[in-house]
């Protein structure tokens, strides 16, 4: 009840408040604005004190077996670290791989002058804002080895670097 009753004043006092501000005299204008500021407090308390919504009960099969299936080991903790660079048509990008391997990686590539500066990040990294030289791409493991393969036009002669050492990054044995 108390949430509709905050709505009905919202809806007859806020109007009158704007129309005092404009309109109105000195204690008028006084008034609107304590009106509009009680009224913003209100709300603020109101959806501070609300209970969190209850978990709606989906006896449906789907959600039956999303909540049988056990959650995915979160991969968030730790940066791989690229141990070979493959810089042709594509970035091939390789990396000893651990158990419950992230299945996708953020690639953040920039190139400056003759080198590729490479970032490479787990899925979902923390504080990451998106850029345009950011990829996401899907992640293989095979034999113990996580690899990934971002398309890249480079200039010839490119070196590709680590760009949280410093390190240039050797390209795979043939």
């Amino acid at each position: 009840m108390l949430p509709l009753s905050l709505g009905v004043a919202w809806l007859v006092l806020g109007p009158l408040a704007l129309w005092l501000l404009v309109r109105g005299t000195t204690i008028d204008r006084a008034a609107a604005v304590v009106t509009l500021v009680l009224l913003e407090a209100g709300t603020v308390a109101m959806s501070a004190l609300r209970p969190p919504p209850a978990p709606a009960a989906d006896p449906s099969p789907q959600a039956v077996a999303v909540a049988a299936t056990p959650a995915e080991p979160s991969c968030r903790g730790r940066a791989p670290v690229p141990r070979t660079a493959d810089v042709s048509r594509h970035l091939v990008l390789t990396w000893p791989a651990v158990p419950g391997e992230c299945r996708t990686a953020e690639v953040v590539v920039l190139p400056r002058g003759k080198k590729l500066l490479i970032w490479l990040y787990a899925a979902g990294h923390p504080g990451r804002a998106p850029s345009r030289h950011s990829y996401t791409r899907p992640v293989h493991v095979k034999d113990g080895t996580a690899s990934l393969t971002v398309p890249l036009h480079p200039e010839t002669g490119v070196v590709p670097v680590d760009g949280r050492s410093g390190r240039p990054i050797p390209s795979r044995p043939a």
